[in-house]
C-alpha cells in the first residue's frame, strides 16, 4: 500500500501525495540531465548544437556567456529545445535539456534518451583525435 500524506496549510488542501514514488520533479529531472566526463564547458556548447542540428533543429540561440543554446523544429507542431551545460564537481559537466511542444513540456523520456544518444556521439566523435 502506497503511503499518502494529505498535505495542509494555513487551512489550504493541497491534496493527497503518493511518496512510494520519487517526486515528478525529480523523475524529469533524472530523464533531462546527463552528466559528461569533461570540464571544457565550450567544446560540449558546439557538440549541443552539431547534435540539435543533426536533429532537423535551427539553432536560433548560442549564448556561450550562458552556457545555453536553444533550437526549434517545425514539423506538425513547434518543438524547441533549450540545453544548458553546468559544471559538476572538478572533472565533469552536466548537460540539461528541456523541450517544449509550443508551451506545453515534454515529459515522455524517448525524445531525451534519443538527444542524449546523440549528443554522446558527437562528443565521443569530438574526442577522437584526427588524423
Amino acid at each position: 500500500m502506497a503511503l499518502q500524506v494529505l498535505a495542509a496549510a494555513g487551512g489550504c488542501d493541497y491534496g493527497l501525495r503518493d511518496f512510494s514514488q520519487p517526486p515528478e520533479s525529480q523523475k524529469l529531472a533524472s530523464i533531462r540531465s546527463r552528466s559528461f566526463e569533461t570540464t571544457d564547458r565550450e567544446k560540449m556548447l558546439r557538440a549541443v548544437i552539431t547534435t540539435l542540428q543533426g536533429l532537423g533543429f535551427i539553432v536560433d540561440r548560442a549564448d556561450y556567456d550562458r552556457h545555453s543554446v536553444s533550437g526549434t523544429r517545425l514539423d506538425q507542431y513547434l518543438l524547441r529545445w533549450t540545453v544548458t551545460v553546468l559544471p559538476q564537481g572538478a572533472s565533469h559537466l552536466t548537460v540539461r535539456a528541456q523541450a517544449r511542444y509550443d508551451v506545453t513540456p515534454v515529459l515522455e523520456p524517448e525524445p531525451y534518451q534519443k538527444f542524449f544518444a546523440a549528443l554522446s556521439r558527437a562528443v565521443a566523435l569530438e574526442a577522437r583525435p584526427s588524423g
